[in-house]
Parts: C-alpha cells; sequence; structure tokens
C-alpha cells in the first residue's frame, strides 16, 4: 500500500527558539546593528575649538604688523619646522603658541637685540591651515577653514555626502598645535565647529 503524503501536511512554522538562543543573539544581533550604524561611536566626542586659545601650527599664515617699521611688517607662513623667518632675527618658533604669545616672544626679542627700543607688535591670522576631508564625499581632498565652520559646512565644500554616508557622525583627528604633540581622535557630529588642521572622515553605513 503506497502512503499518502498528502494526508498528513508538514508543519512549515519556524522552530522555536530556546532561552539560551535569545539571550546569546540579541546582544550580538544589537552588537552588529551599532557596528554598522556607527562604525566610530565608541570615540569621544570632540569639544569645540576655543578661538581665544588657538595655539598656531605648520601651514597657518600670519600677519605680523610693528607699528612705524615697514620692514619688519609682512606675512608669514609658519613652516613644517614650526618657525616663521622674521627679518633681522632669523628663525622665531611659532608653532604651540596663541598670537598673543608670539607678539610678546616677537617684541620681547627686537628690544633685546636692540633694534627696537619701544617696539609696537601685534599679529592676526591671515589664513588658516586647511583642512581635510576623506571618505564617503563625492570630492575628498584639502579645502580653506574658515572660524566657525562645520562638519556640514566641511561636506558641502567636498562636494556633499554619497549615497553610502553616514550622515550624523563622522571621525575627526585634531592637532593640538604642539610641536610634540599627537592628533587626538574623536566624533563631531554634523553641526559640530571644526578646527584648523582637522581631518574629517565619513563613514560608510551598511543599512
Amino acid at each position: 500500500m503506497k502512503s499518502d503524503f498528502r494526508s498528513a501536511p508538514r508543519d512549515r512554522r519556524p522552530p522555536a527558539l530556546d532561552v539560551m538562543t535569545l539571550r546569546w543573539l540579541t546582544p550580538a544581533v544589537l552588537l552588529l546593528a551599532s557596528a554598522c550604524a556607527a562604525p566610530q561611536s565608541s570615540l569621544p566626542p570632540l569639544p569645540s575649538p576655543d578661538v581665544a586659545s588657538y595655539k598656531l601650527a605648520p601651514g597657518d599664515q600670519i600677519r605680523v604688523i610693528t607699528y612705524d617699521e615697514t620692514q619688519l611688517t609682512n606675512t608669514f607662513t609658519i613652516g613644517a619646522d614650526g618657525t616663521i623667518a622674521f627679518p633681522l632675527l632669523g628663525p622665531l618658533p611659532a608653532s604651540g603658541l596663541t598670537a598673543a604669545q608670539l607678539t610678546a616672544h616677537i617684541a620681547d626679542a627686537l628690544q633685546q637685540q636692540k633694534l627696537l627700543s619701544h617696539p609696537s607688535v601685534s599679529i592676526q591670522i591671515a589664513q588658516y591651515r586647511p583642512i581635510s576631508v576623506l571618505g564617503e564625499v563625492n570630492r575628498p581632498g584639502q579645502y580653506p577653514y574658515t572660524p566657525g565652520m562645520t562638519t556640514l559646512d566641511a561636506v558641502a565644500l567636498a562636494g556633499g555626502f554619497t549615497y553610502r554616508a553616514v550622515q550624523d557622525q563622522a571621525t575627526d583627528w585634531r592637532s593640538s598645535g604642539e610641536p610634540a604633540g599627537q592628533p587626538v581622535q574623536g566624533t563631531v557630529g554634523a553641526g559640530s565647529t571644526l578646527a584648523p588642521g582637522d581631518v574629517v572622515t565619513i563613514s560608510e553605513r551598511y543599512f
């Protein structure tokens, strides 16, 4: 006698998961989703830069004005060694100093070298060192920095997000400006204010 397979329909429901399986699966899924949605979320957020305490670094251009001394007034670019080539004084260390500290240093040097008895010096930052925008943007590269620039401003300069981009958070490497200092890595939001020299990387989303 032939068996009639139609007489005993199979149960097509998926097998039930036991308690131990659920205990393992839930944190694993959450961990995977977290890693894919925000790959840089374990990094600390970077604070907004303090303009008043900004420290000069290689690549910055400064305008040094020495009143009534046109030969000592000029625009200088801080070199890779952290110095500027100032007339009559030679190489002067600038990296790691604020504009106010460098102003006092130049005035003191002019007086100590007996070049000026009562020098009056001021410094303006003519151009900050550029930022870099990398990762999921349409035109990765270096772009000029302007005070108050946000992550979205930087992305706009780089041609906007790609369709794979994580748009609410990015990874940022920030230099302290100290000659021997190491860059600090953290995260910035879409509206976070950037600092000169920041290297912003837009991550790729996987869902």
